[in-house]
């Protein structure tokens, strides 16, 4: 839609709900990714004399256009010749990229949740990464090759076109043509989109991308991959200035009680904006309890001990009926292991995201079961409804800050003068007030939302977490006494 490929028919006026994720939405779908095994499909589709597309058209010519057939078959051949060298150097340049990610790690093995390296000018200085170049430039020379063999064969192919539609040619197959020529078409575009996202990663960068490489634990699939630095100039081009309306709606667009981190992300510059109230009573619906002296995040072993132990006591207290939301599938998994048996003695069962069961399947078997905690990841942080007393007692593990190191943060970040008070802090704030907003659904929901990290308290930028949520009341105390606390104002 904005990048010219319609999907849906023209309009003047648009409503964008939960727009907080407008920015995350659109540069996820304008990311641009491409690996080995795309490759490879592409140009195994794309077939020769006898195998896939190509083959397919060239049986039909021999059929419906037997003066083009020597012309068609040569054309085939030669296509055929240079996509199997390019090929070849297409594995070699991602056997490259391979051995060049392998020294980044100094040998060690891929960690459990893969490898990232964003690909940056200074990178590309690296000693090694001219041994990435040369199979690729090797590569693009034969691409020119086959990019012209695959012009000759769509000659043909636009004559045949021509004539098929213009009811010319009244034989069998007629239809059947048409498709195909139809499905070179898109091979043959797909292949020049890969290739211009390929030369633009390894030679040829647009400072208007951010680029990287990633490869997985498990399967070992090594990807490429270019996404935009920023959206707001394709939403000022195709949205605020093309519209004749344009509605952001969310409970979490605000950060500081002003719109001007959204409205900056988004080069949303000329709009109006109204903030309307809670239609919810949080001062008497809802307890925050800041545990004042659980250790922080950094000090690892005691943090996760301490953490562990605040989950089991306030489950015990609250006869299930948590969910603890969680940054990291690691410590999440960590967490789930440690607690279930010892739950399991109060017959409190353990649902843990990344069990192999859907974020729905997890929701759908909290909700049923009379004594349970959910862990949960990213996707528990919003859109999740548990009115009444299916949740009472939601536990913030840490601040939802994003991980510095991603390829996408580290380059806006970048853009910043101060990062982490720029960009950091108001994405965590948002993520943070939407995992608060599980806890009260309706009307007559009450219930306790905890943080487990003390530095909401000890950190200048804590203040500024805690100064975005509604008013509600407000307790700080030590681990052990938040139980005790939690069940007084729950009334279990």
């Amino acid at each position: 839609m904005l990048v010219g490929q319609r999907v849906l028919p023209e309009y003047r006026y648009l409503i964008v709900d939960e727009a907080h994720h407008l920015e995350s939405a659109l540069t996820s779908a304008l990311t641009q990714r491409v690996t080995e095994r795309d490759w490879l499909r592409l140009l195994h589709d794309l077939g020769g004399p006898r195998t896939e597309v190509l083959g397919r058209l060239r049986l039909l010519a021999q059929e419906l256009f037997p003066e083009d057939f020597d012309a068609f078959t040569e054309a085939v051949e030669t296509t055929t010749d240079w996509a199997f060298q390019f090929q070849e150097q297409v594995k070699a340049c991602f056997r490259a990229l391979g051995r060049f990610l392998e020294d980044l790690r100094e040998g060690r093995p891929i960690g459990p949740y893969g490898q990232q390296v964003r690909i940056t000018e200074a990178l590309r200085h690296h000693p090694l990464w001219s041994e990435v170049e040369i199979p690729w430039d090797d590569a693009r020379r034969t691409f020119e090759h086959l990019d012209r063999a695959l012009g000759d064969v769509d000659a043909l192919l636009a004559r045949w076109d021509t004539q098929l539609r213009a009811g010319v040619m009244d034989g069998l197959g007629d239809g059947e043509t048409l498709d195909l020529i139809g499905r070179f078409r898109t091979i043959v575009r797909q292949l020049h989109e890969a290739y211009r996202l390929m030369e633009g990663i390894l030679l040829e960068p647009n400072a208007d991308l951010v680029y990287w490489v990633s490869i997985q634990a498990t399967r070992r699939w090594l990807a490429l991959h270019a996404t935009p630095l920023h959206v707001g100039p394709m939403m000022r081009q195709h949205i605020w200035y093309a519209k004749d309306a344009v509605v952001l709606t969310s409970a979490t667009l605000s950060v500081g009680g002003d719109f001007d981190y959204l409205r900056q992300r988004l080069f949303a510059e000329d709009v109006d904006e109204l903030a309307l109230g809670s239609p919810f009573d949080y001062e008497s619906a809802a307890l925050l309890y800041l545990v004042n002296d659980i250790p922080e995040p950094n000090q690892h072993a005691a943090y996760q001990r301490a953490v562990e132990e605040g989950l089991i006591r306030l489950a015990k207290a609250t006869g299930g009926r948590l969910m603890a939301l969680f940054t990291s599938y690691a410590q999440l998994d960590r967490t789930a292991r440690a607690i279930a048996p010892v739950l399991a003695e109060d017959e409190i069962v353990v649902f843990a995201q990344g069990s192999g069961a859907s974020p729905r399947m997890l929701l759908d078997s909290f909700r049923v079961a009379d004594r349970a905690v959910l862990l949960g990841t990213r996707a528990f942080w919003e859109g999740v409804d548990l009115p009444g007393e299916d949740l009472l007692a939601l536990v913030i593990v840490r601040l939802p800050f994003a991980v510095p190191s991603d390829p996408l943060v580290e380059a806006r970040a970048e853009t910043f003068d101060d990062p982490f008070y720029q960009f950091q802090v108001p994405e965590a704030i948002l993520t943070f007030r939407q995992g608060f907003g599980r806890l009260i659904r309706t009307q007559s929901d009450r219930g306790i939302v905890a943080i487990f990290d003390r530095r909401v308290l000890s950190k200048r930028y804590g203040r500024l977490f805690l100064e975005a949520l509604p008013p509600c009341k407000v307790h700080r105390g030590p681990l052990r006494d938040l139980p005790r606390v939690a069940s007084r104002w729950l009334g279990t």
